[in-house]
């Protein structure tokens, strides 16, 4: 009988010896939660992201927007600064509630454990997460305005139209349909065509809620055209082009199988 090989377990008690003797660095994983996490993502994310986690898994190439690679420590969702990686809560949003329009499904069945050491091993894929220079603590938003909930809003979304054609147009289009004059030439970070978002759609994937647009518009989104506005336009002007972005929003679409709403009788 052969023996049995041995590279493997050399190879698994040298990459606990490097953790355990680095231990103090930023972003070193626990090697426990690593093979945990590993073991998460080859159940869960693999067929989508990649043994490698570069974005190109099993069914990666029929999907539209391609699945992220993980390996470049860019992401697009997140409460921190431009080009700065995402806090473990950003992380946890997206994995639990999942980014609508895409194939990044809601992964809330899984037990906070897991969610937690798959975090580890996504990690593991980029450089990025070992600088210290790459964190930043996550920034505060302010809450919508008073006159989000009043009449006032129709006369701010006035104003944000003219901001919205002026600073936004050239790519989402003047109807916020997506359709700028430069939306078919944009391209994200790896070469791949980003097309700017249709606004007006009842479900965005940053989330639906006038606070998820803001952030968007705060932090930009990683890896894409969508740079961040912080610096370049005030927080007011930023809710009055959010109230325009939301006066254009679409009904939902009914969903599959579901029943019409209920006409009340008029027989007693």
């Amino acid at each position: 009988m052969f023996p049995r090989p041995v590279i493997p377990v050399i190879g698994l008690a040298l990459l606990a010896m490097v953790i355990s003797s680095r231990a103090s660095d930023v972003g070193v994983p626990d090697f426990e939660l690593y093979m945990k996490g590993r073991y998460v993502f080859e159940r869960n994310c693999i067929i989508c992201h990649g043994p490698r986690g570069d974005g190109n898994g099993e069914m990666a190439k029929d999907l539209r927007p391609k699945p992220r690679s993980f390996r470049e420590g860019l992401f697009k969702f997140r409460t921190t600064p431009w080009d700065k990686l995402p806090t473990d809560d950003d992380l946890r949003h997206t994995i639990t509630s999942g980014l609508s329009g895409t194939a990044m499904g809601m992964f809330s069945h899984l037990p906070p454990e897991d969610i937690e050491s798959v975090l580890v091993y996504v990690k593991s894929f980029s450089r990025r997460w070992r600088k210290a220079e790459n964190y930043a603590e996550p920034i505060t938003f302010p809450s919508a305005p008073e006159w989000f909930q009043s009449s006032a809003k129709a006369e701010h979304a006035t104003k944000g139209k003219v901001l919205f054609e002026a600073v936004c147009a050239t790519c989402h289009g003047p109807k916020a349909d997506g359709k700028g004059p430069m939306a078919l030439t944009l391209k994200d970070v790896w070469g791949i065509p980003d097309h700017p978002s249709d606004l007006r759609q009842p479900h965005l994937r940053c989330g639906d809620a006038p606070d998820d647009i803001y952030r968007v518009m705060a932090t930009g989104l990683n890896g894409t055209p969508m740079i961040s506005f912080d610096q370049a336009i005030p927080p007011a002007q930023r809710w009055d082009i959010i109230a325009y972005v939301l006066s254009l929003r679409l009904p939902p679409v009914p969903v599959l199988g579901s029943a019409p709403p209920r006409q009340a009788s008029t027989v007693r």
